[in-house]
């Protein structure tokens, strides 16, 4: 089997891009505001619930929240699929461009609908609506934005540049924290009930129209023209993607299924694990996830630089084997210490072995795939990962705590960092045989068979 596509009539790429930082920046901002909408749902929500829904339990309103948001994660998939066979059809740029107006229209609408009060049903089904459009975003933002990272980069240092996605991405959730802190300070508590919640909404749709501008005047890839050119898009898409490139897909979906769990799992539920079971305040739990959150960006482009000098298997073994062996002393640990300061170590700890996945989460999936069913290979089999691994380990982890058996659920992380060990096993070096240097050359498949 090939990566590439024998019948194309591709030049190897040149070593010199110009504006790779002008651009990398553009496409980051762009994932900036996508992440910082998705999270300002999350923080928000609690405010907004009572607007959306009938008076009553407040309970039964958050739940509501809740489902929707879950809508929301249940979509990505199809927003992978959609926007990923999009941006192998007609661009990195086109897909970018538009994946970050959906992002800013459900901002938009949820922004501006009046509230339940004065509208009835149409309040939900317009919220609905609005996360349904957020998903698809999110969902084909990753593949887009991780091929089109990964391509405009500078060979040789593919994985410094493509580690700013989740630079981008911790930025957002950073933001909406931030957000959140500044309009509590200011507004009184009726006050961000009543309106006070919409600001964040319509900052994340004007900051989305910006980068949308900013994002219709950025470079397209060359490996796309190139391959457009060569008529390769045709003879791209799902069947193609199944059918030529199997093993690739397998590949992609255990590497994700880890690295996403783990990201969960240290990034969000660890605070509220720091307060539900360890027993520190919300306000110390919050200080302490904002500043390792702060450490976990610089951490991304050093294991970035690391994988261009090292290979990518070497950090995304470092990721697996360190994940296996101290996820549960971790958890274990944070849950019975009060202390905040050993609660803020345990976290870096977990954060540095993440950042193995996080930095490379882009370019050891795009170095996979021809350029024909990149975005594709990269966004379907991941947004599924992250829909299916990700948006359950937060329910997971609290229905086992309910049950009594909240330890199971440290294990059942370990369990699912293992699958990326074994991924990572069977993937032969992408950094060495990528498919992204010559993408229509005959090569080697990327996963040992």
């Amino acid at each position: 089997m090939m990566v590439g596509n024998p019948g194309a009539k591709e030049l190897p790429l040149p070593h010199k891009k110009p504006g790779v930082v002008a651009n990398v920046v553009r496409g980051c901002l762009g994932n900036l505001v996508e992440w910082y909408d998705w999270f300002v749902y999350a923080s928000f929500s609690i405010y907004f619930a009572a607007s959306f829904f009938p008076q009553g339990n407040q309970t039964a309103q958050l739940l509501s929240t809740a489902v929707v948001f879950a809508v929301g994660f249940l979509i990505r998939p199809l927003g992978g699929w959609l926007l990923g066979l999009y941006a192998d059809r007609f661009g990195r740029r086109a897909a970018l461009t538009l994946s970050v107006t959906l992002m800013s229209f459900g901002s938009l609408a949820i922004a501006i609908t009046p509230g339940y009060a004065s509208i009835g049903i149409l309040a939900p089904v317009i919220l609905v609506v609005a996360r349904l459009a957020q998903g698809l975003s999110v969902g084909g933002e990753f593949g887009s934005s991780a091929t089109y990272l990964s391509e405009i980069a500078t060979p040789g240092r593919r994985g410094f540049y493509s580690s700013f996605q989740y630079v981008s991405i911790t930025i957002g959730q950073l933001a909406a924290l931030l957000v959140m802190i500044v309009m509590q300070s200011l507004l009184t508590e009726a006050q961000m009930y009543a309106w006070g919640w919409r600001i964040p909404f319509v900052l994340g749709a004007i900051a989305g129209l910006v980068v949308m501008y900013l994002r219709r005047s950025m470079m397209e890839s060359e490996h796309f023209q190139r391959s457009l050119a060569a008529g390769s898009p045709a003879r791209g898409g799902l069947r193609v993607l199944l059918r030529s490139h199997r093993r690739q897909v397998l590949a992609v979906l255990g590497l994700a299924i880890g690295g996403t769990v783990a990201f969960y799992t240290f990034t969000s539920y660890l605070q509220k694990y720091m307060v539900n079971t360890a027993g520190i305040p919300k306000p110390t739990a919050s200080l302490i996830g904002f500043a390792a959150l702060f450490l976990f960006i610089f951490m991304q482009p050093v294991a970035g630089a690391l994988s261009d000098r090292w290979g990518r298997r070497p950090v995304m073994f470092a990721f697996s084997i360190g994940g296996m062996l101290l996820t549960v002393p971790i958890m274990t640990l944070v849950g019975k210490t009060g202390n905040p300061w050993i609660a803020f170590l345990l976290m870096i700890t977990a954060l540095v072995f993440l950042s193995g996945y996080t930095a490379l989460s882009a370019i050891i999936k795009a170095e996979m795939f021809p350029t024909n069913v990149r975005a594709l290979g990269v966004g379907l089999p991941h947004a599924l990962a992250t829909a299916v691994f990700g948006g359950l380990s937060e329910p997971i982890a609290l229905a086992l705590k309910q049950a009594g058996h909240e330890s199971v659920f440290f294990w059942w992380v370990t369990g699912c960092i293992a699958l990326t060990f074994v991924a990572t096993l069977v993937v032969r070096e992408p950094s060495r045989e990528s498919a992204l240097e010559v993408s229509a050359l005959p090569a080697r498949d990327s996963v040992a068979g």
